[in-house]
């Protein structure tokens, strides 16, 4: 493709003509949606936010930008990449431009504490769920929990923050660690305390929207008690034994028809989400709890190649082809 050479080393890249923009913060999840990107024809540029500059006498370039910008984002490149990607997403979209999964879909993806608030308003069983503003009220919020409970970051992602405690003198031994400069230091401050969800089966299960409709439905072994839940390859558990099963299996029997399939349709049209993988999880006394909302999905690598082997279309390939639509209509 032709790129307009940039005025600064630091400016973001153009294309000469109408393209695909990935906005990201980690190279290493690129190279799937590339090749599915170069698969369907279409041409694309990366925005990477780090060291870059953006001249706010200028109007963006024309084309579709899809925002895979990350809630861990801080833990990788610049605790600032956050501030990065709202500054890019608010001089897009004032602008006018087409923006996948934009600012408001973002604001979703770094803050547990407003995808709580969505779902709880909207009817859906979310877990019982405190937030606590610094360290010091940790061991006072615990209280209202029964053991065992867990922590997590409110901006989290790669399981950040998420440890369990069987009791509330073992969190208020380790409160200390989640305040500033502690080894669990939550980056805008707030860790959540919430209620520990007990599986019926040793899996939770990720369902995965393109277009704001579903995909797959993925079921995600956790019986090694793993919190990290990232289905990209670079998150794969080394040394699994050969004839262990897969980590990541599809779930046939959900489909757009399952009650809580639809349900969650409705809330991604009513929230503008197109691209997400939302996951939750069936307990040992019947609930069916939704717990997060990942707006930067991966895909894993064996869920992908089994979906080309049964003949149908890999998420990648998915995506590629709903970005192609959105920039001949744009």
């Amino acid at each position: 493709m032709t790129i307009t050479p940039a005025t600064a080393t630091t400016a973001f890249p153009q294309a000469a003509t109408p393209v695909v923009y990935v906005i990201h913060d980690n190279p290493e999840w690129i190279p799937p949606f590339a090749d599915s990107l170069a698969a369907e024809g279409v041409e694309y540029v990366e925005w990477l936010l780090t060291e870059k500059s953006l001249d706010l006498t200028t109007t963006p370039p024309q084309g579709v930008f899809w925002s895979r910008l990350s809630a861990s984002s801080h833990t990788r490149t610049d605790p600032h990449v956050k501030e990065y990607g709202r500054a890019v997403l608010a001089w897009l979209e004032a602008a006018g431009r087409t923006v996948v999964n934009g600012s408001s879909v973002y604001e979703l993806e770094v803050s547990k504490v407003r995808q709580h608030g969505e779902l709880a308003a909207r009817g859906f069983d979310a877990p019982k769920t405190s937030a606590v503003f610094g360290s010091q009220g940790l061991a006072e919020a615990a209280e209202a929990f029964t053991p065992p409970f867990i922590t997590k970051h409110n901006q989290g992602g790669k399981g950040l923050g998420v440890r369990r405690f069987d009791s509330h003198q073992e969190l208020a031994a380790a409160a200390h660690e989640f305040a500033p400069g502690g080894p669990n230091e939550p980056i805008d401050g707030i860790t959540l305390l919430q209620e520990y969800l007990q599986p019926a089966e040793p899996f939770i299960t990720r369902a995965e929207f393109i277009g704001g409709t579903l995909h797959y439905a993925v079921k995600v072994d956790i019986s090694g008690g793993s919190f990290e839940l990232c289905p990209a390859e670079a998150c794969e558990i080394p040394g699994t034994a050969a004839e262990a099963p897969p980590q990541f299996q599809r779930r046939e029997e959900i489909t757009e028809e399952t009650p809580l399939i639809q349900k969650l349709t409705q809330l991604l049209e009513e929230l503008n989400i197109p691209i997400v993988g939302v996951e939750f999880i069936e307990t040992t006394d019947g609930r069916q709890v939704v717990y997060d909302i990942n707006t930067n999905t991966n895909y894993n690598p064996d869920v992908e190649t089994a979906e080309q082997q049964a003949g149908r279309v890999p998420a990648t390939r998915h995506i590629a082809q709903y970005l192609a639509e959105l920039l001949k209509a744009d």
